[in-house]
């Protein structure tokens, strides 16, 4: 991102709607000195979350483009979201799931794709999973996976499926910084995510209650165990049985 020109933007719609960088710290939660940095073009000094945040108090949204000197970064992330897609179906298909990937929607206007969306066919429980190999925007991710756990039932219908709970799980790779992230947002997440990876795997066998879930999966091929201790609280892995 160019520095100046974001800026210059956040100036420009701050006085367009006639707000004053006070205004802007206050919806923000931050300083009026750290918005006069932002319109400067000295936000690099700041975090990320403290740079989203002004941005969203005025319905900015801000995109991080990364790039790699060795090679083709979104294929290498691409590579890395198919084996935790193909990790987490392995899981359901085991566990008398019936799975369905990237499941699209357009409902009044609101579109988007469901990750994974799957049923239990003995319980009718309907499974919405949100699969994400980095912890970017968490204000975001949250608002998105609301949604699609919002439309799920209707969505589950339109398939033909007969639809009995919901429930909802975001599922994500298990890296340091992925879990130094979740540390940094935890009560955000504490309050949206009930269960964790302690629980995820018997929830799969038995679905009886809706629920929504946070798990962190290990970056490895298909069938890799899930990490116990869960999204916020670290643990021993569960070793597979040679």
């Amino acid at each position: 991102m160019d520095e100046r020109r974001l800026g210059a933007l956040v100036r420009l719609v701050r006085r367009r709607r006639g707000l004053r960088q006070i205004d802007v710290a206050a919806a923000a939660g931050v300083s009026d000195s750290t918005v006069s940095l932002v319109e400067r073009g000295h936000w690099r000094k700041l975090s990320l979350d403290t740079l989203a945040r002004i941005a969203a108090s005025l319905d900015i949204r801000v995109d991080v483009t990364a790039y790699w000197r060795g090679g083709d970064a979104a294929r290498l992330l691409s590579a890395a979201h198919s084996r935790l897609a193909d990790a987490v179906a392995s899981s359901l298909v085991g566990s008398g799931w019936t799975v369905e990937p990237e499941v699209s929607f357009s409902v009044y206007g609101e579109r988007g794709v469901i990750d994974q969306l799957a049923r239990h066919e003995a319980s009718r429980h309907l499974l919405v999973i949100e699969l994400k190999t980095e912890i970017v925007d968490v204000n975001e991710l949250l608002g998105t996976f609301d949604r699609k756990l919002r439309l799920a039932r209707g969505i589950a219908r339109e398939r033909g499926w007969d639809v009995g709970g919901v429930s909802g799980w975001l599922i994500v790779t298990d890296t340091s910084t992925n879990r130094r992230h979740a540390a940094l947002h935890r009560s955000l997440l504490r309050a949206r995510f009930h269960d964790d990876g302690r629980t995820f795997r018997a929830f799969l066998s038995r679905p009886t209650e809706s629920t929504t879930g946070l798990a962190f999966w290990p970056d490895s091929n298909a069938g890799g165990a899930i990490r116990e201790g869960g999204a916020l609280t670290a643990g021993p892995r569960i070793r597979k049985r040679r």
